[in-house]
């Protein structure tokens, strides 16, 4: 998007978009069990890392050899601010200044009131949800919704970034939709159906969505913000 892949020498096993441009890219491993030294022995001039994904012990060791770039977002406003340093870092400030604006024109935009009470899952094994401080809950909110997991009397651990939050909590805590994402946990058509058969979460609504739309930041953002608020207004 911003034209740099031709500099990427490398990735880990879990990218895969854009796909075709992937293709020939070395692959150093997963993102919690990186190959250190297939990553240096690649010589990049940049390491680009997650808080959340990897671990701070590979992004420290990495750090001590090769310049690096930690970003971690926790809203769309940060994310913004981390697509355009990201960009500057590479020199390509002009190539990322569309998609900023358009992400800054998005958060310009009022926020539908009274939106529902939405369980957001991110996982079923146990069931598992989005808390307050991530970035998928302000997306969430930023499209009207009450996140469950950030609601006062709902989780289990009120401390936890992702919490643990039964369907029966979520039902007594008069959830509205709930949203079974694509990633980290694959929900598809059967299980949405299967949860909506046994009516797991009460009477709420049962939708699939792209968790790309919802968690991932960068130029993504740019269509994904549309296509989130959409998937939630539909």
């Amino acid at each position: 998007m911003l034209g740099a892949g031709a500099r990427l020498v490398g990735c880990t096993r879990y990218c895969t978009e854009p796909a075709r441009a992937l293709r020939d890219v070395a692959r150093v491993g997963g993102t919690k069990n990186p190959d250190l030294e297939a990553i240096l022995a690649l010589a990049p001039d940049l390491v680009i890392g997650n808080a959340e994904e990897n671990r701070a012990e590979d992004l420290g060791a990495l750090a001590a050899r090769v310049p690096t770039l930690v970003q971690t977002p926790r809203s769309v406003p940060e994310a913004a601010r981390a697509l355009a340093a990201l960009a500057a870092r590479l020199g390509l400030s002009g190539a990322a200044a569309p998609f900023v604006e358009r992400v800054t024109s998005l958060l310009a935009e009022p926020t539908p009131a009274n939106g529902p009470r939405v369980y957001y899952a991110i996982w079923r094994k146990p069931w598992m949800t989005v808390g307050a401080g991530t970035f998928v809950a302000d997306v969430l909110g930023r499209c009207g919704a009450q996140p469950m997991g950030a609601a006062p009397g709902c989780p289990e651990d009120r401390e936890a970034r992702y919490p643990e939050v039964t369907p029966a909590a979520a039902v007594e805590a008069g959830v509205d939709l709930v949203l079974l994402a694509s990633e980290p946990w694959a929900f598809d058509a059967a299980q949405r159906d299967e949860v909506a058969a046994a009516r797991l979460f009460g009477d709420a609504d049962v939708r699939l969505v792209d968790g790309r739309d919802f968690c991932w930041h960068g130029v993504r953002m740019a269509a994904g913000l549309a296509r989130a608020r959409a998937a939630l207004m539909s």
